[in-house]
C-alpha cells in the first residue's frame, strides 16, 4: 500500500450516530410517568421562558434579524408578538428558556439541561402545523411536541451519563445540537437517510467552548448558547431535507472525526486518553429514562449543583438573621462536581457570574431567607455588600459520600450540608440536604409547587383569563395532548 495516499473507502455510517436515528425512527413511548413528567416538563420550561421576557438583556435578542420581515406561516415566540422562520424562533425560545438559569437539569458525567431541546421542537412544531393547515393537511398535535421532548431529553440525557464533554473543554450544548437535530429532522418528514445526514452534521459542525461558564469569563453567553446550538441544529436538519449528503464516519474518521479532533485529549494537560476512553460509552440504551428521572428547578433560579445549598441556607436563615454581624465563618460541605463548576472567589462581574457561584447563591438566603432571579443583577448586589462578605467567610469541603452518590445512577443525588460558626464558640445545625425538591425522589412534594411557579409566571405576561385558560389546559394530560400546536400557541402570544 502506498503511504503517501489515502484510501477513498467510504464507510457506513457510525453505529453512534446510526443508534440514535433507528431510536428516533422506531422507538414507541410507552410509560405515562414519561408522558406526565414531559407535561410538567413543558409547562415548567414555558414559565421560566416567559419569567425571562421581564429581563431587558434577554430581550433584546429576541425578534426579526431583519426588522420588518414576515415570515408565511412563522413560528412564534410565546410571550412575544413574533411570527419568525423556525431557525431564528428556534433561536429565541432556547435563548428565554435558558436565560435565568431555572428551567430543568440532568447530572452526570456531563450536565445539561434537556428542556433547552424546546427551542427547535415547539418552533418546527408551530411552523409546520400552520403550513399543513394551510395546504389543507391536519396540524400537528401537542402530542408531538411531548414526544419530541421525551425523546430529545434521551438522547442529551443517554450521551451525558458516561462522556464528560467538559472534561475535554467543551460545552453540553454540543449534545443539545445533536439532539434536536434528529428530533425536528424526523418531525419535518426525513426518512432514515436524510436523518443519518442531519445527525452527522451535527457531530461535525464545530462545538462551543466552555470558556464562558467558567471564572474568570463567565457571561451572558451561557444563558444564549442553548438557543444558538438548538436553532442551529434546525438549520442542519433543514439542509438534510434538502438532499445534502452526510458524513458517515463523522465521529471515528480517524484524524479528521469528532474522537480524533475533539474527544482525545485531557482539557487539563491536553494528554491524549487511554485508547478505550476515545469513543462514547453508554451506561443504557435510549428508553425513556432521562424525562423519568429528570431534576427541575423548583424553588430557586440557580445552577442546578446548588439548590441543595440554597434550601439548606433557607434552613438556617432564622438562626443566623440577627447574628450576621458574628459570623466567624461557614462551611459548606459539597460534592466534586460543584466544586469544579461553581466554587469561586474573587470580584463577580455580572449576574451570569453571580448565578454560577456557590458562595453568592448561599450567601443571599442566608441573609434574606430566598433567593429570586433578581438577586443577581448588578444593582442588587452593589446594594447589599454582606453578601461579599460572608462569601469571604466561606470555606468549601468535599464529602466522599456526597460526590459517590451524585454519580451513583441509582441515587443521582446532588446533596449540600451547611454549618455557620459564629465568633463566641456556638454554631448552628449542620444542615444537609441530599435531594433537591425537584428530583424524582421528591416528585409528589414537587409538582405543587412546580405548577405554582407555571401559574406565578403565566402571570408575569398575560392576563388571568389567559392564565387559566392555559394552566388548565396544561394540567390535563390527555387534552393537552390531542391539542393542534397552533391553537396552543395561539394561547401564548401578545
Amino acid at each position: 500500500m502506498n503511504s503517501n495516499v489515502d484510501q477513498n473507502l467510504r464507510p457506513d455510517y457510525d453505529p453512534e450516530i446510526q443508534t440514535i436515528v433507528d431510536y428516533v425512527l422506531n422507538y414507541r413511548i410507552k410509560s405515562p410517568e414519561a408522558w406526565d413528567t414531559a407535561r410538567n416538563c413543558l409547562m415548567d420550561t414555558l414559565g421560566c421562558g416567559l419569567l425571562a421576557l421581564r429581563f431587558p438583556e434577554c430581550s433584546k435578542h429576541l425578534g426579526p434579524l431583519v426588522e420588518g420581515t414576515v415570515v408565511p406561516h412563522g413560528a412564534r415566540v410565546p410571550g412575544t408578538s413574533f411570527r419568525l422562520d423556525p431557525v431564528k424562533a428556534a433561536w429565541d425560545i432556547g435563548c428565554i428558556v435558558r436565560w435565568l438559569d431555572y428551567n430543568d437539569t440532568w447530572l452526570a458525567a456531563e450536565w445539561g439541561h434537556p428542556s433547552d431541546n424546546l427551542g427547535g421542537i415547539l418552533a418546527v412544531a408551530d411552523h409546520l402545523s400552520q403550513k399543513n393547515l394551510a395546504n389543507g393537511k391536519s396540524a400537528l398535535t401537542m402530542k408531538t411536541v411531548l414526544e419530541g421532548m421525551i425523546m430529545a431529553h434521551e438522547i442529551q440525557g443517554v450521551l451525558a451519563l458516561e462522556n464528560s464533554f467538559n472534561r475535554v473543554g467543551l460545552d453540553h450544548v454540543v449534545l443539545v445540537k445533536v439532539a434536536t437535530t434528529a428530533v425536528v429532522a424526523k418531525m419535518m418528514g426525513a426518512d432514515r437517510e436524510q436523518l443519518l445526514s442531519a445527525v452527522s452534521h451535527a457531530w461535525v459542525d464545530g462545538q462551543s467552548l466552555r470558556t464562558y461558564r467558567h471564572a474568570p469569563n463567565a457571561g451572558s453567553r451561557k444563558s444564549w448558547a442553548a438557543g444558538d446550538a438548538t436553532s442551529r441544529a434546525v438549520r442542519l436538519a433543514d439542509i438534510a431535507l434538502r438532499g445534502e449528503m452526510g458524513i458517515p464516519g463523522a465521529l471515528t474518521a480517524p484524524q479528521w472525526g469528532f474522537y480524533d479532533v475533539l474527544f482525545s485529549k485531557t482539557n487539563k494537560d491536553q494528554k491524549l486518553k487511554p485508547e478505550g476512553e476515545r469513543r462514547f460509552r453508554f451506561q443504557r440504551e435510549y428508553g425513556s429514562y432521562v424525562m423519568e428521572n429528570i431534576l427541575f428547578k423548583i424553588s430557586f433560579p440557580a445552577e442546578f449543583h446548588s439548590q441543595t445549598a440554597c434550601e439548606a441556607a433557607v434552613t438556617l436563615h432564622p438562626q443566623v438573621k440577627d447574628r450576621l454581624d458574628q459570623i466567624d465563618r461557614i462551611v459548606i460541605t459539597t460534592h466534586d462536581s460543584a466544586i469544579r463548576i461553581i466554587s469561586k472567589e474573587g470580584p463577580l462581574a455580572n449576574p451570569a457570574d453571580r448565578d454560577h457561584c456557590i458562595q453568592y447563591m448561599t450567601a443571599v438566603p442566608l441573609i434574606f431567607g430566598d433567593l429570586v432571579a433578581e438577586n443577581y443583577e448588578d444593582d442588587f448586589h452593589a446594594a447589599h455588600p454582606l453578601i461579599d462578605e460572608l462569601r469571604d467567610k466561606m470555606q468549601i469541603e468535599e464529602d466522599e459520600r456526597y460526590t459517590k452518590d451524585y454519580y451513583d445512577p441509582q441515587k443521582r443525588s446532588i446533596a449540600n450540608a451547611i454549618q455557620v460558626f459564629f465568633k463566641d464558640g456556638s454554631c448552628t445545625d449542620k444542615v444537609a440536604v441530599e435531594y433537591p425538591i425537584g428530583h424524582r425522589r421528591r416528585r409528589a412534594e414537587g409538582i405543587p409547587l412546580l405548577e405554582t411557579k407555571f401559574k406565578r409566571n403565566l402571570e408575569t405576561r398575560f392576563p388571568a383569563g389567559r392564565v387559566r385558560a392555559v394552566f388548565e389546559l396544561c394540567k390535563d394530560q390527555a387534552t393537552l395532548e390531542r391539542t393542534p400546536v397552533n391553537d396552543f400557541m395561539d394561547l401564548l402570544v401578545i
